[in-house]
């Protein structure tokens, strides 16, 4: 919460911790706590209060009229700090949609003090005698509206830009080339080692979701096989509901991965936690049986230590056994990384045996770039080729297969 905070140009002055059973329904804190809350408020001069957890509508609207203070949840915190690094059109429909989702049954409470104009005479329940309910509801209602549509708007717009995506998509599976996503924890360095790998320039920061938009780059690995690589946005504990529905179809590249990167900082004390989080993420995606390469990353910063002691690390912290260790910074451990990639790759292949005739070169030059070749001959009617392909590209080389029996 502390770094969420620092991301989102915060200061933290203090904080307060409650262990309870069940949240309290009017304050969410017990009443003793929020009396301690209170008096670290006038102690700190804190102008704002986040809880780590999603408050409900009334329980903010409490808090706030008890404390005098603004008062915000860990959904609302991070929202925020998504607006802040949202850069694409996409990036930005997608956070809008997220606020107006979290912000529509919260409309309420920014109408209590119109509500209070209301008549209240006459006997009829809450809203005051018929014909004469106050501004506070109309407005509401107005509002509700108004943000319904815009949600319908976004949610259009969305689905336009998931059509364009997925045609793109298509294209990308008829050409072959295999796609690489990197999946992690917030701030594990994704965008370090895509920009390592690829040579590329794509921002990085030492903060939280400094990466929103998904970026790709087509990157040459050591044995000369090209591959997409793309870098998705962070995961990261209690991650909101509004944001994982908002970013489906931008998450959905991962699913559509012939390979997972799983980018693990395993300098963090909280690694394996971490770890576990993006793995049930996963799994809330629907994102199941897909090969997946743990890296753990900024071995750098443990002062690159030697991988016997990687691995009993790696055990000690109940991580995933097939790993990778590197540092994306240092440029350390790329060349096993590709080495092991291409090897994922190549276990997920399909095996050919074909013979392909001369007038078809086009056929080889594809192979040589899509696939894996373990042997080559020449002979007097055409190339015999013994190797790995895509299951995409399978089909436009089954009628030269030699070993159809």
């Amino acid at each position: 919460m502390a770094l969420l905070a620092d991301t989102a140009g915060l200061e933290v002055v203090g904080q307060l911790f409650q262990r309870l059973d069940q949240p309290v329904p009017k304050f969410f804190i017990g009443p003793g706590k929020v009396q301690e809350v209170a008096a670290l408020r006038e102690q700190t001069g804190a102008g704002l209060l986040i809880f780590d957890d999603e408050l409900s509508p009334s329980q903010t609207r409490n808090l706030e009229e008890e404390l005098q203070v603004g008062v915000i949840d860990r959904t609302a915190l991070i929202l925020d700090i998504f607006a802040q690094h949202a850069r694409t059109h996409e990036g930005r429909l997608q956070v809008e949609l997220a606020q107006y989702q979290y912000l529509l049954p919260r409309l309420r409470r920014q109408w209590t003090h119109l509500e209070r104009q209301a008549g209240t005479g006459g006997g009829t329940s809450a809203g005051g005698v018929v014909g004469l309910r106050g501004p506070g509801e109309t407005q509401l209602e107005i509002d509700r509206r108004l943000i319904d549509r815009r949600i319908a708007a976004l949610k259009a717009q969305l689905a336009d830009v998931h059509r364009h995506r997925e045609l793109y998509r298509k294209r990308r599976r008829q050409s072959g080339v295999p796609v690489i996503a990197l999946v992690g924890y917030t701030n594990a360095g994704k965008s370090t080692l895509l920009n390592a790998l690829s040579g590329a320039d794509i921002y990085t920061a030492n903060q939280l979701f400094a990466t929103l938009d998904p970026t790709t780059r087509q990157v040459t690995l050591t044995g000369g096989q090209a591959v997409l690589l793309t870098d998705t946005v962070g995961f990261i504990q209690k991650l909101p509901t509004q944001l994982v529905a908002a970013f489906r179809a931008t998450l959905e590249e991962i699913n559509e991965a012939d390979l997972l990167l799983h980018v693990v900082d395993l300098t963090h004390a909280n690694a394996q936690e971490h770890a576990q989080t993006v793995e049930a993420t996963l799994k809330d995606l629907g994102v199941v049986q897909r090969p997946t390469l743990t890296v753990l990353n900024k071995v750098d910063l443990m002062g690159g230590i030697e991988p016997g002691a990687i691995s009993g690390l790696v055990a000690e912290m109940g991580l995933p056994g097939d790993f990778v260790a590197v540092s994306a910074q240092r440029g350390w451990g790329l060349e096993a990384l590709c080495a092991r990639i291409e090897q994922a790759l190549a276990e997920a292949m399909v095996t050919f045996d074909a013979l392909i005739p001369y007038q078809r070169n086009d056929l080889v030059n594809l192979w040589h770039k899509r696939g894996v070749i373990e042997r080559e001959d020449h002979g007097d009617t055409g190339t015999h080729i013994l190797g790995r392909l895509p299951h995409e590209l399978a089909g436009q080389f089954a009628a030269y297969r030699s070993d159809k029996g």
